[in-house]
Parts: structure tokens; sequence; C-alpha cells
């Protein structure tokens, strides 16, 4: 994992998005047409939280969260999603 030079605020959290799968548990190959976002990643930075609510999660943790949460940026040629702690489903 990569030094990151990005300090989320509040309660947002960057996650690196995992690999999409590529095969099937039957061992067939999904084209990259029919592939699926990945719902699940990595967090790489975590804000300091709100004056009401400290954050839960922290760096390095598994994470999973919603198909279309956060929002999607590029950063040294790897992608990252930027998202509340909230938008986070359960640390896995």
């Amino acid at each position: 994992m990569a030094k990151v030079n990005i300090k989320p605020l509040a309660d947002r959290v960057l996650i690196e998005p995992m690999a999409a799968e590529t095969k099937t548990a039957s061992g067939l190959y999904i084209p990259d047409t029919a592939k699926e976002k990945p719902q699940q990643g990595k967090v790489v930075a975590v804000g300091p939280g709100t004056k009401d609510e400290q954050v839960t999660v922290k760096v390095g943790d598994k994470v999973l969260y919603g198909k279309y949460s956060g929002t999607e940026l590029k950063l040294d040629g790897t992608d990252y999603l930027m998202m509340r702690e909230s938008d986070i489903l359960a640390i896995i």
C-alpha cells in the first residue's frame, strides 16, 4: 500500500477498491463489459471525524460499501473512492 498525500476531512474515508472478479465460481471468465463494480476495498486514509462522532474505521481495514457509494478519483494512476463513513456497510 503506497503512501497517499490526501487527508480526508471530517468523517470522510479514502478507499482503494479491490479488483473485480474475473472468473465465476464455476470457472467461467467474465468479460470486461459484464463485470460489476467492486463493493469491497481497503481503507487508505481516514478523516478526524466530527465533533459529535469519532471515525470507527482505521487505515488498513477491509470494508464493504454500497455499489454506487462515494466519489471516484484517480491519483498517480490508481483509482480511489472518497466516501462518508456512513456509506460503509461493514468491516470484514
